[in-house]
């Protein structure tokens, strides 16, 4: 939890519109960069999950299952669009190109993120490469975001919190997995009358091997 608690400092404290840090990082980028079409933001977002598929696709185990892993993606989909446009609609921080006031954080990097840390989780144990390249993506498009003059980089580096914290939550919410035969299985249940004659009933467990 350490890495997205950073982020997400970080992004609040530089959180100040066109002043400070975002002011000359947007500066600088808008010297050095051309804005590009958003069609690349809206299709990189997902580009993570497309890297998932293929490689399970090619015979590369996954940490879970497919059924697991769509679940822990649901489980993060609704954290991270609960949480970030929560925040986004708190917050009212004015775009830098001034077309609304949901600017922090970035959604679109929080999406990205999300979907990089669960590749990264669920291959890195076969390979940590896997994760580098769905993290490359996902800072693509953060920034991505900032070229074309959508986000500060306040918003992108809050937006990259909130993503991998939402993976994080998603798989620790995720302990029991769908499929797993549960502990307390061999639970039976009868009948009983105690000494007074007063009606109830036992309960007995017997824990798996």
């Amino acid at each position: 939890m350490a890495i997205p608690a950073v982020l997400l400092t970080y992004g609040a404290i530089t959180a100040q519109g066109d002043a400070g840090i975002n002011h000359s990082e947007r500066t600088f980028v808008q010297k050095q960069f051309r804005p590009v079409s958003t069609g690349f933001d809206n299709t990189l977002i997902i580009a993570p999950y497309f890297e998932l598929g293929a490689v399970a696709l090619a015979g590369v185990q996954s940490r879970n299952d497919r059924i697991n892993v769509l679940l822990i993606i649901a489980k993060g989909e609704a954290i991270m669009l609960a949480t970030t446009f929560g925040v986004k609609f708190l917050r009212g921080e004015p775009r830098p190109d001034g077309s609304d006031n949901l600017s922090f954080p970035s959604g679109h990097t929080a999406q990205a993120f999300l979907a990089a840390s669960i590749v990264h989780t669920e291959f890195r144990d076969k390979s940590q490469w896997y994760g580098v390249g769905a993290y490359t993506i996902a800072t693509s498009v953060a920034a991505l975001r900032m070229i074309n003059d959508k986000h500060w980089q306040s918003d992108v580096v809050a937006g990259a919190g909130f993503g991998i914290l939402s993976a994080h939550l998603a798989y620790l919410s995720h302990r029991n997995r769908w499929g797993r035969k549960p502990i307390g299985r061999d639970v039976s249940m009868s009948p009983t009358y105690f000494g007074n004659g007063t009606p109830g009933m036992t309960i007995s467990w017997r824990p798996s091997k």
